[in-house]
């Protein structure tokens, strides 16, 4: 359905795309991957059109309607249902109990269908975008970490939902398994190409990892070769009986393309310095109570927490409890009641 050929896309020296190739057949949902700064966003911004290649094509159909997750919060509704309910197509606006599905689905009590999307989170209003996204209906969804917003209930609906989606999906996520779980293929930039193959993260990396190894060795070996015969060459080039078969076998190298070495990819390195505390406890929090007006009801109450020595916590929750509340708290960028 979308065909991308030889394209090309730098931003000063830094070169994304080098006749980059790739399609997207009808029906397919395709994972999306690549090491952070080398253009999964960028793919997705040309496909909506925000952004130019320096040159290549990029066809899709006409009428062919692509959609995106909008990370811009401006409601325009006084209710989450009404406002989620204007994505629904011009044949379907009266259908609410579609969007109303989609809401429960991703984390929506049926109490909230009412209230003023105002009065909900950064979490839970991205959440709205995309279920005003999925009641849309496009021909191909195009998600950039769609569940970045989603708690555990919300990410395994929105995985079965995916899952039945009967247009195209080309999916960017940092969630492997979440990935793998939907996508019936995989691409990988890598190396300014386009890789894409039938199945999951697992096969691809495979593919592109022995794929390399037989490179490395075929180069390796074409070295050896080519240093035999450069040697061969200059010891006998001199002599007139040698000098014409010599002569064959340089013009014979200088046609034959040397392969170059593979590079080797950064990685993104983060360096923490840190000095030694001798003690067992590193922090202690007793009887928080917290909410951003100073009434009840109250986001967080008599809560208490040690932290010992090595130990690595993680907070769970539902979006918009308090968890990220906690942290500044802990951090005092805000102070309890």
């Amino acid at each position: 359905m979308i065909k991308i050929s030889g394209l090309n896309k730098s931003y000063g020296k830094q070169v994304l795309f080098k006749d980059l190739d790739l399609a997207i057949n009808a029906g397919e949902k395709v994972g999306l991957v690549g090491r952070n700064g080398h253009g999964k966003s960028t793919i997705f911004k040309m496909l909506m059109g925000l952004e130019e290649a320096d040159s290549g094509t990029i066809a899709i159909p006409k009428n062919y309607r692509i959609g995106y997750l909008q990370q811009h919060l401006n409601f325009t509704k006084e209710t989450v249902l009404e406002e989620a309910s204007l994505g629904l197509p011009p044949d379907e606006e009266y259908d609410t109990w579609k969007v109303e599905k989609i809401l429960s689905g991703l984390g929506f009590a049926d109490e909230d269908m009412w209230r003023h999307p105002s009065e909900f989170s950064g979490g839970y209003q991205i959440r709205m975008n995309l279920a005003k996204l999925l009641a849309s209906k496009p021909d191909m969804l195009l998600l950039d970490e769609p569940n970045n917003y989603l708690d555990i209930v919300a990410i395994r609906w929105l995985e079965d939902f995916l899952k039945s989606w009967k247009g195209e999906i080309m999916l960017i996520t940092h969630d492997r398994s979440f990935m793998d779980n939907v996508a019936t293929h995989t691409a990988a930039i890598h190396r300014t190409k386009a890789k894409k193959v039938e199945g999951d993260t697992g096969k691809l990396y495979d593919q592109i990892a022995l794929e390399e190894e037989i490179y490395e060795k075929t180069r390796l070996n074409e070295e050896k070769k080519r240093r035999q015969e450069e040697i061969f060459i200059a010891r006998f080039k001199a002599r007139a009986s040698f000098a014409s078969r010599c002569n064959s076998r340089a013009k014979k190298l200088e046609k034959q393309p040397e392969k170059k070495k593979l590079e080797n990819i950064e990685d993104l390195e983060l360096y923490f310095n840190s000095a030694h505390f001798g003690g067992d406890q590193m922090m202690a929090a007793e009887n928080i109570t917290f909410s951003y007006d100073g009434a009840e009801p109250y986001l967080i109450k008599n809560f208490s927490l040690t932290v010992g020595k090595n130990e690595r916590i993680c907070i769970i929750g539902k979006n918009g409890k308090g968890k990220s509340t906690l942290l500044k708290l802990l951090a005092g960028e805000l102070k309890p009641l």
